[in-house]
């Protein structure tokens, strides 16, 4: 179980899948997107508030419409909270 809890607070977009079987826990992703200035402001803008690391996110990706980019935020909660 440390396990799981140390790859959920990992800024790698791609965590272990066993961790996400665990039948009491759902995974979520928060996603933000538009321009890399923003989205980095709204990164720390986050953090300043303690919703996540600014670390946690993901690395910028570029994003499907042109010249946005996205970066993700994945953590598990637990089912019923």
């Amino acid at each position: 179980m440390p396990e799981c809890f140390l790859a959920l607070n990992s800024p790698s977009v791609e965590q272990d899948s066993s961790c996400a079987q665990l039948p009491e826990r759902e995974r979520l992703r928060i996603l933000i997107i538009g321009s890399r200035d923003g989205v980095i402001e709204t990164i720390h803008d986050l953090h300043g508030r303690g919703f996540a690391e600014a670390g946690a996110w993901s690395p910028l990706l570029p994003a499907p419409s042109s010249g946005e980019v996205m970066s993700i935020l994945t953590r598990d909660r637990k089912r019923g909270s």
